[in-house]
């Protein structure tokens, strides 16, 4: 099936995917760091366990795969037009009459696969996902986790019961120098302590757990002056979990409905005009979000050429401050349009439309304009301020060995 494409199509595939998927990994690894650090402190907090990390960031990588998508397909088809450019094989695809539409040919059909897969994250995996998470950090935050119960500090349970615990081994499976305090309804203190102790589930009643006491003491207050105190090799404390309540539904935020519900909600007289509004903004905001992958290869060809006898980088870095800036602009866009105070229509699509304009300019100043470059003059700037940097360095090169003491 391979050798039935073109040699120059399979070239420019090899050239394009292997940086994609390079940033591809590199975005989501930064993304997945940063997240995994703040969710490891959220959960060592929470007492929860270690492996309902990973879950939550299993659910939050549809949403960085939908920001990384767009990002990975323009700087792959960017570096790869750029190492065409720097090593005059674009000049020699240009001067057998190749045209830059027949060049991207390949890169679009890369596009259309991705935004289809976009599409499919936006509208529906990534509003569930969203979803799961949101309940895994309201589960973790209620103890529905199983979050542990913190060693060194009281822990209160059923408010009738305070737990100390002075370490804990084997993953929480064997705890050690145990002080409980039970009060009953009639009054009664049950002040116990232990050497150690475990955890036991029951089969009966989900709701209660056995505390298994080891060599320990119980002192029993019945209000008269002399206490009870009983000593026991094995004890069993029944402890009553406090109940959970059920976690919402989906659906609190616009950014947990899928495109049926996006579209029901958005354009139904039977709800109100602020979930109108909300709906309508994130409907559209995903529609941009996803069209705007269209433009990518346009940009990417644009910024890709250097000028001649340049390898300047520029153009790497303004595309992707021109796509993560464009990001924000259509965030704002859905904030405020999702507060009524400005059409959908109008607040995501104008600068759309802007946007879009601008990098039709920029790809014909390359594709049709001989020797054109739409960053010119950025490029003379920033060769300029390069050159000025080399001689500032340069010199300070030259000093050191003056300022050396001699031996």
């Amino acid at each position: 099936m391979l050798k039935s494409i073109p040699s120059i199509d399979r070239y420019i595939l090899r050239l394009v995917l292997l940086p994609m998927f390079g940033v591809f990994a590199i975005a989501a690894s930064l993304l997945v760091l940063d997240k995994m650090l703040r969710l490891f402190d959220f959960v060592a907090v929470e007492g929860g366990p270690v492996g309902v990390v990973f879950k939550m960031l299993g659910a939050m990588m549809p949403e960085y795969a939908s920001l990384a998508i767009p990002l990975g397909l323009l700087l792959g088809v960017l570096l790869a037009f750029r190492k065409l450019a720097t090593s005059s094989e674009l000049d020699v695809m240009r001067a057998v009459g190749l045209s830059y539409f027949r060049l991207l040919r390949v890169p679009y059909i890369i596009t259309a696969v991705l935004m289809v897969v976009n599409v499919a994250l936006v509208f529906y995996v990534q509003p569930v996902s969203r979803y799961y998470y949101e309940q895994m950090e309201y589960e973790l935050r209620s103890g529905a986790l199983g979050a542990s119960i913190k060693v060194g500090e009281f822990t209160t349970l059923a408010d009738r019961m305070a737990l100390r615990i002075e370490a804990s081994e084997d993953d929480g499976r064997r705890l050690q120098g145990i002080f409980a305090r039970v009060a009953n309804e009639r009054g009664q203190v049950l002040s116990i302590s232990a050497r150690e102790g475990a955890f036991l589930a029951t089969t009966d009643n989900p709701n209660t757990i056995i505390l298994r006491l080891t060599d320990g003491t119980i002192v029993q207050d019945t209000g008269s002056q002399t206490p009870r105190v009983l000593s026991f090799t094995r004890h069993d404390l029944p402890i009553d979990l406090p109940q959970i309540e059920a976690f919402r539904d989906r659906g609190d935020a616009e950014r947990e409905y899928i495109l049926p519900e996006l579209l029901r909600i958005g354009w139904s007289d039977g709800t109100t005009e602020a979930k109108r509004d909300a709906s309508r903004a994130s409907f559209n905001f995903r529609m941009v979000e996803v069209v705007m992958m269209a433009l990518m290869p346009l940009l990417a060809v644009a910024l890709a050429i250097p000028p001649k006898r340049s390898t300047s980088a520029l153009g790497v870095f303004l595309s992707v401050v021109m796509v993560v800036s464009y990001h924000k602009v259509n965030q704002y866009g859905e904030d405020i349009a999702a507060l009524g105070r400005f059409d959908p229509v109008l607040a995501l699509w104008v600068p759309f439309v802007l946007f879009a304009a601008l990098i039709i300019w920029m790809y014909r100043k390359v594709a049709v304009v001989p020797g054109g470059q739409p960053i010119g003059a950025l490029e003379t700037a920033f060769d300029r301020f390069a050159k000025r940097l080399r001689k500032l360095f340069g010199r300070q090169r030259q000093r050191a060995p003056e300022l050396a003491p001699a031996e």
